[in-house]
């Protein structure tokens, strides 16, 4: 089990990651990653002080742990030091609501469309941000008034099928939240694009990955998430079935997160995180021949393409950018910004929105000055911070790559 604890002796003080934090450059309530990490990390103990509140400004966007010349876990350890900030001053009840992902889908579902008319309106916008917090600027999906297992019946399985046909690689899609209760064209549109590269598609039982529990520092109730999700994962695991999905922060909560920040440890851990794939690593590792006899229609756009913070953690490169560049009259160019600022639950919050829109900015000035048609992501809230702070269509990567496959 990795213990991020113990690399903060590793940290020499070279405050690369300070230098390269997104949120330090942006307010100086925070005082830099490696202040709050691995310097503070030295002289925690049970029975000393809490941690310093100014660790809750960190928005886990990971860039400090991956720019470490000494590998010291530098996110990991700050997310765990706000978890003990939380598990001894509690949580409040925003933090409690905005996590509860699952919660949110089923009561929003059924009653989708007074839920995306209130949350339109500026007057309960208003009163939301006085009463609990979320920022009356702060983007919200749509609900899509069912659910994806439910439109995509046919596809659920309960266990893993039998593998009677060697042509054909079975994938079981992970489809997350924010697919199941928002994003059904997506879903759809994976499913497709698998399909075409010659996958047989299952929706296996799934959960909640449990990363906006722990991001909002509710560790125990991120753990359940976390070990449900494993429990029902676990048979697809054990048969050899790649689970592939599209949000890149859920693929890298179940592949990396469980362990690493929650803790947990065990065969059953290990073997789901090593049979989970982003749906492009999947796509540019296992179907690479099948990719390469295909011809793509040209599409004459200008995209900027915004590798998330969370993609960049997974340590697979960026498998997206190489396939995006094969499609005909695509210009593609890369984002400047190292991370969006929404950081999924956190430019939300009220006291945090204007400092996630200003480490965003460097993005949405580029997106600006670059006359891009929209923005390319992989990450779901990404997306929808991106889209309403540049006023452009932000698309999964899997999307355009859909319509240029026709």
């Amino acid at each position: 089990m990795i213990q991020p604890n113990l690399t903060a002796d590793l940290c020499l003080k070279c405050n690369i990651c300070t230098a390269a934090c997104p949120v330090a450059a942006a307010t100086d309530l925070f005082p830099g990653p490696k202040a709050v990490g691995p310097q503070a990390e030295r002289y925690r103990h049970p029975r000393l002080p809490l941690p310093d509140a100014s660790v809750m400004w960190c928005s886990a966007c990971g860039v400090c742990s991956r720019v470490c010349p000494h590998d010291v876990k530098v996110a990991e350890i700050n997310t765990q030091a706000k978890a003990r900030l939380v598990e001894e001053r509690g949580a409040p009840l925003r933090d409690r609501l905005i996590s509860n992902t699952e919660l949110i889908g089923r009561l929003g579902t059924p009653l989708a469309p007074i839920a995306n008319l209130s949350l339109r309106t500026r007057p309960v916008r208003w009163i939301m941000e006085k009463t609990i917090g979320i920022h009356r600027e702060a983007p919200m999906p749509a609900y899509a008034g069912s659910t994806f297992r439910a439109r995509m019946r046919r596809y659920c399985v309960e266990k893993p099928p039998e593998q009677n046909d060697a042509s054909r690689v079975t994938v079981a899609f992970f489809h997350g939240c924010s697919t199941n209760y928002y994003e059904h064209e997506l879903g759809r549109i994976t499913i497709a694009v698998l399909e075409k590269l010659g996958c047989r598609v299952i929706l296996p039982p799934q959960t909640c990955c449990g990363l906006a529990m722990q991001s909002n520092s509710l560790f125990e109730d991120a753990r359940r998430q976390a070990q449900q999700n494993v429990a029902l994962l676990l048979p697809f695991a054990e048969a050899g079935i790649p689970i592939v999905g599209t949000s890149t922060s859920c693929l890298l909560t179940m592949k990396y997160d469980y362990q690493a920040t929650l803790g947990l440890s065990g065969r059953e851990v290990e073997l789901v995180a090593a049979q989970t794939f982003d749906v492009f690593e999947f796509i540019t590792t296992r179907l690479r021949e099948t990719l390469d006899g295909l011809t793509f229609e040209p599409l004459a756009s200008r995209a900027i393409y915004h590798a998330s913070c969370k993609l960049r953690s997974h340590d697979v490169g960026v498998p997206t950018l190489p396939v995006l560049r094969r499609i005909p009259q695509l210009e593609v160019t890369l984002s400047e910004a190292e991370c969006c600022g929404g950081a999924g639950t956190y430019g939300m919050k009220r006291e945090k929105y204007d400092v996630a829109r200003q480490v965003g900015s460097p993005l949405f000035e580029q997106a600006r000055e670059w006359g891009a048609d929209f923005v390319i992501s992989e990450s779901e809230t990404c997306r929808w911070w991106i889209a309403k702070h540049t006023r452009l269509p932000a698309l999964h990567p899997i999307g355009v790559l859909y319509r240029a496959m026709k």
